[in-house]
């Protein structure tokens, strides 16, 4: 537990920072993206191409807020598990019989 505090003091657990297999579903998306990105920007003139970089840019800020909210969730998720599993007096029939 304390190499995990002191990871996350020092900086050194960055949640959304995420490497990419190289042959996975994730990696040939985003590749497939990238190919569609490149063939509608040749095809668009200076003005269409401002638009399209400026949709780009709000949807990764789009992705980028969700996926935070997602981890938030997620973390309050595990804490109420967590903090449920520690209740002494939850029902648990055991318990009460004993």
């Amino acid at each position: 537990m304390r190499n995990t505090l002191e990871d996350f003091y020092y900086g050194n657990i960055t949640p959304n920072a995420q490497d990419m297999a190289p042959n996975s579903e994730l990696k040939r998306a985003t590749d497939r993206v990238a190919r569609f990105e490149k063939q509608l920007t040749e095809q668009l003139d200076e003005t269409g191409q401002a638009v399209l970089a400026k949709l780009i840019e709000s949807q990764q800020e789009i992705d980028s807020i969700t996926a935070m909210e997602n981890f938030i969730l997620g973390f309050r998720l595990g804490v109420r598990m967590m903090a449920e599993c520690m209740d002494d007096n939850d029902g648990d029939i055991r318990i009460g019989g004993e």
